[in-house]
C-alpha cells in the first residue's frame, strides 16, 4: 500500500448516536474502501450486527473481548495489520480508510497508543466524536465523555431531529466551549451532517479568534486556558514545561495545542497532545515576526493559579477562555501515526 491510509478513531458517550451516524456513512458512495473496526465492552458485539446488516460487504472486524483503552495488549495493532494485508478481489482499489468505533467508555489517548506501534505504515490518524443534543450536557459530567470531546478533532452533534428549533446553536456553543479546537457539525439536515462528519478534515490552521481571552468557561470540570509566551523559549525551557506539565495534571490534561516560538528556529513549533500522550513538537509554517504564538490548555479539574506552579515558571502568562463564537473551528488537523 503506497497511499497513506486514514485512520478514524470513532468515539462518543454511551447512546450519542455513533453507530447510527458509522451506518448512515455506510450506505453513500464515498465509504468505498473502507474497513470497520468494532469495540465493545461486552461480551456480545451487538453494534457489529448493527452495522452488518447495513454496511454490505465492508470489512469489519470485532473487538469485543474488553474496552480497547483498557487493554494492555497489541490486539488493535494486529487487527489494523491483518485489514491491511487481506486481500480484496473485488475491491476497486485499494484500502483507503479505517474506522475504529469504540466502546462509548474508551479514552482516545490510550487508543492513539496502540496505533502509534504502527509507525511503519504511512496514515494519518484523526479522532471523530459524537455530542448528543439532548443529553450532551448531562454526559459532560464523566470523565471519559470530557475527554472523548477534548482529543477530538471533529464533533458531530448528533439528534438534533428530535431538538427544539434553537438547539444547534446552543449545542454548537457547549461543544466550543468544551473543545475550541475542534471542528463543529450540527447540521439539522442529516445527509449534509453525515458527509460533513467524514469529510477529509482541512490542513492545520489555528483560528486567530483562540487568541481572545475572555472569562471563565461554563462547564464546571472543564477549564480551557490560553497561555502566552511573553518572549520566544529556549526549547529545552519548552519541552521541560511540557513534561512538567504531563506530570503535574496527569489524566486531568485533557488535551493541549498550539504554536510557540523558541529561539533556536525562525519558524513556529507546532506542539499538540491528546491526554498526556504528546505528538512530537516540529516547525510550522513560514518565518514571521508577527506568528502567533499560544497553547490552548484543556484541563478537568483545574484550579485557580495552578498552571503557574508548573516549573520553569514565568514562561507563559495565562487566562481562562470561552470561545467568542459558536461557529466551526476549522483547526484541527490530522497527526500520523508515528505522531500521536
Amino acid at each position: 500500500m503506497t497511499d497513506i491510509l486514514d485512520v478514524v478513531v470513532l468515539t462518543g458517550f454511551l447512546g450519542s448516536g455513533k453507530t447510527t451516524l458509522l451506518r448512515d456513512y455506510l450506505a453513500r458512495p464515498e465509504a468505498a474502501d473502507t474497513a470497520i473496526i468494532v469495540n465493545e465492552a461486552g461480551e456480545i458485539g451487538l453494534d457489529g450486527l448493527i452495522l452488518r446488516e447495513s454496511g454490505g460487504d465492508v470489512p469489519m472486524t470485532m473487538l469485543a473481548n474488553g474496552c480497547v483503552c483498557c487493554q494492555m495488549t497489541s490486539d488493535l495493532a494486529r487487527t489494523v495489520e491483518a485489514l491491511l494485508a487481506a486481500e480484496r478481489p473485488e475491491a476497486s482499489g485499494p484500502l483507503r480508510r479505517i474506522v475504529l468505533e469504540t466502546s462509548g467508555l474508551s479514552k482516545p489517548g490510550p487508543v492513539l497508543r496502540q496505533l502509534a506501534s504502527l509507525a511503519g505504515f504511512p496514515m494519518r490518524v484523526s479522532v471523530l466524536a459524537t455530542y448528543d443534543a439532548l443529553r450532551g450536557p448531562d454526559s459532560a459530567a464523566f470523565a471519559e465523555a470530557a475527554a472523548q470531546w477534548a482529543a477530538a478533532h471533529r464533533i458531530v452533534v448528533t439528534k438534533l431531529d428530535a431538538a427544539s428549533s434553537g438547539r444547534p446553536s446552543e449545542a454548537m456553543s457547549e461543544v466550543a466551549a468544551l473543545n475550541p479546537l475542534a471542528v463543529i457539525v450540527a447540521d439539522p439536515d442529516r445527509a449534509a451532517a453525515v458527509a460533513a462528519a467524514f469529510a477529509p478534515l482541512p490542513g492545520i490552521g489555528l483560528d486567530p479568534a483562540l487568541l481572545q481571552a475572555e472569562p471563565a468557561g461554563t462547564h464546571p470540570r472543564v477549564a480551557v486556558w490560553l497561555a502566552r509566551p511573553s518572549a520566544p523559549l529556549p526549547y529545552d525551557d519548552l519541552a521541560a514545561w511540557l513534561d512538567n506539565l504531563a506530570g503535574h495534571l496527569g489524566e486531568r490534561l485533557l488535551r493541549l495545542k498550539g504554536l510557540v516560538r523558541v529561539v533556536e528556529s525562525d519558524r513556529p513549533v507546532l506542539v499538540e497532545s491528546v491526554g498526556t500522550l504528546f505528538s512530537r513538537p516540529r516547525p510550522f509554517g513560514r518565518p514571521a515576526e508577527d506568528a502567533p504564538a499560544f497553547l490552548v490548555v484543556i484541563a478537568r479539574d483545574l484550579e485557580a493559579g495552578e498552571l503557574e506552579t508548573v516549573a520553569p515558571t514565568g514562561l507563559f502568562r495565562f487566562a481562562p477562555r470561552v470561545p467568542d463564537t459558536p461557529f466551526a473551528r476549522a483547526g484541527a488537523g490530522m497527526p500520523r501515526a508515528d505522531a500521536v
